[in-house]
């Protein structure tokens, strides 16, 4: 079967449109004000409960979580667990290249001499590098649009969509990533999966029904030994 860059997007259509929407609107917050000023504002909305939450918010975005929805999605499809560990294989190394090739300051050394009026998390370790772009937003936003993708019920991109965003909130707030670095992180973690998924799961290998059977139909065939 044929799939087309127009078949993935009206598969993720709820999450899209929701995700244009919020680019759209960070755009325009960019364009409206500084770094200084976004980055300031973000880190004097702090609050006890944030403080405590937000280090297991962040933990979704890390290659952790990809990893068990992708062995979670192997006892049950080849297909899908393909395609979101691929997924989020695919987007890593886009994110870790242009890391590696900005090698662009984080808020703790680029604000180093106002660091004293910066709000940090406790036991949080604030990294000073490779700040661009954010790889668990990165991460995140891939992994949600893939499990819309692959969701019967569509309805389930919302909750997906607001995960990734949370995510890449708690990047910002726990000081370890400008605003800069989670848009674009988002925008990788969208567009680069998209054209994936088009190009994946158009492979005639992947559509055929070896590949979507998963592990437990091998232990439903396995004999039973007496």
């Amino acid at each position: 079967m044929k799939i087309g860059i127009k078949d993935v997007l009206y598969r993720i259509r709820p999450f899209f449109i929701l995700y244009l929407i919020l680019l759209a609107t960070c755009l325009t917050i960019k364009l409206l004000y500084s770094r200084e000023t976004i980055f300031f504002t973000v880190n004097s909305w702090n609050q006890p409960w944030l403080d405590a939450i937000e280090p297991y918010i962040t933990d979704i975005g890390d290659g952790t979580t990809a990893v068990v929805l992708s062995l979670f999605m192997l006892l049950f499809s080849y297909r899908s667990w393909l395609l979101l560990a691929s997924s989020y294989a695919i987007t890593s190394i886009v994110a870790q290249i242009l890391k590696y090739i900005y090698i662009a300051p984080r808020p703790k050394l680029y604000f180093e001499s106002q660091w004293s009026r910066v709000h940090t998390v406790e036991g949080v370790y604030i990294l000073e590098k490779y700040s661009f772009p954010s790889g668990h937003t990165v991460s995140a936003f891939s992994a949600a649009l893939v499990i819309t993708y692959l969701c019967k019920n569509k309805g389930w991109g919302s909750p997906a969509l607001f995960v990734a965003i949370m995510v890449g909130y708690s990047r910002m707030y726990l000081t370890e990533h400008f605003y800069e670095d989670v848009l674009a992180g988002s925008a990788i973690g969208v567009f680069v999966t998209i054209f994936w998924l088009t190009w994946l799961d158009g492979k005639q290998f992947i559509q055929s029904a070896k590949w979507n059977r998963g592990l437990l139909h091998l232990l439903k065939k396995a004999p039973v030994v007496n």
